[in-house]
């Protein structure tokens, strides 16, 4: 038994050891150049257009997304502290808060120590971090309102609903998928408390008619919230001829890249249609895992969480794009479900957990130092940064000019994007 117990303190030394070492390459990771995504660019043009002001018919003034996010850059242009530097220390923030919510939401039971190392080696947690998008955000305030929820759920005070909901606004200003988590709330509510629901009702009049006012107010003023053109965005895409079944088999591809930990476009040595299909069958088991740990095993899960995982589940298998970020706000959840009191007693899965758990650990230290490397090394980032979408704008902040041969034209804007804020 003391041979076990010094196992498990050496252990959780060495996994202590390893966060510690993820930390301090997440920090440096703050002095990148400023990593610029399709829509890091939306959320620049809103945030000019807010604050400087724009013509009506410009795609910023009629762009979609959510204002969550660009308030934070506009508050953070406000007080002239608006960089690149800044705004990925915030993501590193609001990524340990959120795993503290999550911690708390299962009240620090299980591996929680190895569930923070497999979700700071995962690649999209990686990049994701190190670019001015809204992921942590959302991480940030639909863990936050899970866990008020869970607390609600424990003590019974009213207070702790109106954070959970309050924070779930929070996250759907900051990404619509966040109607889900909203979803998620009422459900647990009505499920926790069905047998009192009327009692509370009765008891808790004010609170029922904010909930009303609330969801009353999202339908009213959905066109301005984005609801209108989310769904818009979805019908079109398939009018334009993107399938059920294509669309699904994408997502699942995703889950594959996650749990592979790596991207599908890093296997060159194998056929297209091939890896697509090894990676659509790895994916569904993935998400099987996932599920089965989830509703089949007997895990103190919230109820709220298993609400919240399925319904963003269900609505990210309607959504017609294909990109693996969309999962990253829930890997939190998922990976402390797949990690917590995980006991294998055979030694051909233990050997085969291994050797998996060998290659994530590998493509993560590989993402990580591919990170690292190319936020210090200018002329690689601009090459390779976005698969070189945007080289000749970092190469002409960088160098003077575009150092390709093949170079024409750099977008101004995009060049004031890097200029401005890559400090």
């Amino acid at each position: 038994m003391t041979n076990e117990i010094m196992l498990r303190n050496r252990k959780e030394l060495l996994l202590k050891a390893v966060i510690g070492t993820l930390v301090c390459f997440y920090f440096v990771n703050c002095f990148t150049p400023i990593r610029l995504h399709v829509d890091t660019i939306r959320y620049f043009g809103i945030k000019d257009c807010i604050e400087y002001g724009c013509p009506g018919d410009s795609e910023a003034a009629k762009d979609y997304l959510p204002y969550g996010y660009t308030a934070l850059l506009l508050l953070l242009s406000k007080l002239h502290i608006l960089s690149s530097f800044t705004i990925v220390l915030i993501n590193c923030i609001y990524l340990a808060i959120g795993l503290y919510f999550v911690n708390k939401i299962f009240e620090s039971s299980g591996n929680f120590i190895l569930c923070i190392v497999v979700l700071l080696l995962n690649w999209t947690t990686i990049k994701f971090v190190m670019h001015p998008l809204s992921e942590m955000q959302y991480i940030f305030f639909s863990m936050g309102s899970l866990y008020l929820f869970t607390l609600f759920a424990r003590q019974k005070r009213i207070r702790y609903l109106l954070g959970a909901f309050a924070m779930g606004g929070g996250a759907f200003m900051t990404r619509s998928v966040g109607v889900s988590l909203a979803v998620a709330l009422v459900a647990a509510l009505i499920w926790e408390y069905r047998a009192a629901l009327k009692s509370l009702i009765i008891k808790n009049k004010v609170l029922v008619i904010l909930i009303i006012a609330t969801i009353a107010g999202v339908l009213l003023f959905s066109k301005q919230l984005g609801l209108d053109h989310y769904t818009g965005v979805m019908s079109s895409q398939f009018d334009e001829g993107v399938t059920m079944k294509k669309t699904i088999a994408g997502h699942f591809i995703e889950w594959a890249e996650i749990g592979f930990n790596f991207s599908i476009v890093k296997v060159p040595f194998l056929p297209a249609h091939v890896t697509e299909v090894i990676f659509l069958i790895c994916g569904i088991i993935f998400l099987c895992i996932i599920f089965y740990a989830l509703f089949f095993q007997r895990l103190k899960i919230p109820f709220v969480i298993k609400a919240y995982l399925l319904f963003y589940t269900a609505l990210m298998f309607n959504w017609p794009f294909y990109d693996p970020r969309f999962w990253v706000p829930v890997l939190p959840l998922v990976i402390y479900i797949i990690t917590i009191n995980t006991k294998i007693n055979s030694f051909a899965l233990k050997t085969l957990l291994g050797i998996y758990l060998l290659g994530y650990t590998v493509m993560g230290i590989a993402s990580i130092g591919y990170m690292t490397y190319t936020s210090f090394n200018k002329k690689v980032m601009a090459k390779k940064h976005a698969n070189g979408v945007y080289r000749n704008e970092y190469e002409t902040y960088f160098f003077g000019k575009p150092q390709s041969d093949t170079a024409t034209s750099s977008d101004p804007f995009i060049l004031s994007i890097i200029e401005r804020y890559n400090k």
